[in-house]
């Protein structure tokens, strides 16, 4: 009885002692669990710092790409933008991307996600920003979100008032462009058919012709672009001619004048031309555009045409001596290289060309006289033309340019069976010219130049409508 309370005293030691190890083993598991909750939870943050440096270079190489695709836009497509009423396109779709994230959250985003935010507005500001670019100017390939962006280096748009365009045909375009040319021009010819034995007395006759002429040229040109620097271009021309000359018929003794008219109308001489760019030129950069131009001879030539005479066009005694139909084409072939420059300056663009015109000469050549007879004529070798001119071009608007510049031919004499035809001369060609484009829409513009003969043997007036339209 006396050992009782030992034994009770055992048995609450055991009892504690159970206690306290199922209290220090649920401690211990309590230990390794934070632990590993602690080292989850900095394996999540160490995932997430890097997540986060991953977005901040991804931000970085989009605000880049961004920077690199707002140098890249030129004149051109930045005007053609602005037409589209599209100024401000990357603007809404940021400002959603900025809202959605604070509206998913519940409230404003933590680091992670205001970088993801910003780069996903960075790469809708660029893809807004190419497809501004695609809107506009139709030519411009795709470029995907994170690749970097291939730089437009195509030249400035402008009004065109010279032949030979600026801007080529982008790679697999093609455009259509339908044309009328209105030219007039009038000059008096004076020649004195005898001998003068003193300054005021002349023994002979006075031949005094006031000729007016009349060209209208409906034109259709196809372009095609092979690359986006190189195309190629074919021009079918239709001519209508009129000739008016007002004149008295020498060794006849008349003292009437008569009107002689004439007019000629069908198809002109067909053009071929390929035109390459040179450089990849830029904002204060030269673009050079070299180019080369086959003239055929599919309109009817002034030799296939009958004349008015009745024996010999250089010694008759009686009729005009002038054709009784109007050519349509020249009669020769002839091969045209040329070199077109253009230099932006903000806010205008100047542009010119240089070009050599050689035609090739033909032999065994005789005119057709009225009743059926020849008159042989021979080898005729025209005289080859030095050409260049330059300009200038404004923006006016979004959808308006405007163009001034003056255009200079040189005219070598021309040669016969190897020496140079009686009162041919060398003759220059100076033609001031003013020009006015319009943008229909994205794929259509009109363009209007008016050209001012400086010089007596200039063309007086030159009205020019064209109106390219791209497919």
């Amino acid at each position: 009885m006396k050992r009782e309370p030992f034994r009770h005293v055992r048995t609450i030691s055991y009892a504690t002692l159970l206690l306290f190890y199922f209290e220090a083993h649920a401690q211990s598991l309590q230990d390794q669990t934070a632990q590993e909750n602690i080292a989850t939870l900095r394996q999540e943050l160490n995932n997430r710092i890097k997540e986060l440096d991953a977005l901040k270079r991804k931000l970085a190489e989009e605000e880049a790409q961004f920077q690199q695709l707002s140098k890249a836009l030129d004149s051109r497509m930045l005007d053609a933008t602005r037409g589209t009423g599209q100024p401000g396109a990357g603007a809404p779709a940021t400002a959603g991307l900025a809202q959605n994230a604070a509206d998913s959250s519940g409230g404003p985003p933590n680091a992670a996600d205001a970088a993801a935010t910003a780069g996903a507005t960075a790469g809708a500001a660029s893809a807004n920003t190419i497809n501004m670019a695609q809107n506009a100017g139709g030519d411009q390939p795709a470029q995907p979100v994170g690749q970097a962006p291939i730089p437009d280096t195509a030249p400035p748009a402008v009004a065109p008032i010279f032949d030979q365009p600026g801007v080529l045909t982008p790679r697999n375009k093609f455009v259509l462009e339908p044309s009328f040319q209105f030219g007039y021009s009038s000059s008096d010819r004076v020649a004195l058919v005898g001998y003068t034995i003193i300054p005021a007395l002349l023994i002979g006759l006075i031949d005094v012709r006031e000729i007016k002429s009349t060209v209208l040229t409906a034109g259709l040109a196809a372009r095609y672009g092979i690359t986006n620097r190189m195309e190629i271009e074919v021009r079918v021309p239709y001519v209508y001619s009129t000739n008016d000359t007002v004149s008295r018929e020498i060794f006849t003794g008349s003292a009437q004048d008569n009107v002689f008219n004439s007019n000629g109308h069908g198809l002109g001489d067909v053009e071929m031309t390929l035109r390459y760019q040179l450089n990849e030129g830029g904002p204060d950069k030269f673009y050079y555009i070299g180019w080369l131009r086959f003239k055929t001879a599919t309109g009817k030539s002034p030799f296939d045409v009958v004349t008015d005479c009745v024996t010999r066009c250089v010694g008759n005694t009686t009729g005009t001596g002038l054709p009784l139909e109007q050519p349509t084409g020249t009669g020769f072939y002839a091969i045209q290289p040329g070199l077109t420059w253009l230099f932006p300056s903000d806010p205008v663009v100047f542009f010119g060309n240089f070009s050599y015109l050689h035609s090739f000469g033909r032999s065994d050549l005789s005119l057709h006289i009225l009743d059926g007879e020849t008159d042989f004529v021979g080898r005729v070798q025209p005289g080859d033309i030095w050409g260049f001119n330059v300009g200038m071009g404004l923006a006016l608007n979004e959808k308006a340019s405007f163009s001034i510049g003056y255009d200079q031919s040189i005219v070598l004499p021309t040669k016969q069976n190897g020496t140079t035809v009686p009162g041919s001369v060398r003759v220059v060609l100076g033609t001031l010219l003013v020009g006015y484009s319009y943008r229909l829409s994205p794929k259509t513009t009109l363009n209007f130049s008016l050209g001012a003969g400086l010089t007596r043997d200039t063309p007086d007036l030159t009205l020019t409508f064209r109106m390219p339209i791209q497919f």
